[in-house]
């Protein structure tokens, strides 16, 4: 199973002013994929990075993108950054299609 996770925030980036919010582009995501791929079963989770995690993991990449000052939504296929601030669906399918 491919697993979609987008990192973001309630508040949208300083940098990203304009764009839609972290939880707009993630459900838009969720939309394209599936439109995308409709017989493929994916795992999609949104994780608000100013939110304390109950997984060590996702605790420290969201302390990374704060940290690193990366731009959210921060977008990633099976742990492998695609995408920051406005993710272009065409690199999102490129990563997808490694794992079909």
């Amino acid at each position: 199973m491919v697993k979609i996770s987008v990192y973001g925030a309630k508040v949208i980036c300083a940098s990203c002013v304009g764009m839609p919010s972290s939880i707009e582009t993630f459900e838009w995501l969720q939309a394209a994929i599936r439109r995308k791929y409709p017989e493929q079963l994916f795992q999609f989770e949104y994780i608000d990075i100013f939110e304390q995690q109950g997984d060590h993991r996702k605790q420290l990449f969201a302390q990374r993108v704060v940290d690193e000052e990366l731009f959210y939504p921060v977008v990633l296929v099976n742990d492998c950054i695609v995408g920051e601030g406005n993710p272009r669906l065409k690199d999102v399918y490129e990563e997808i299609e490694k794992y079909l």
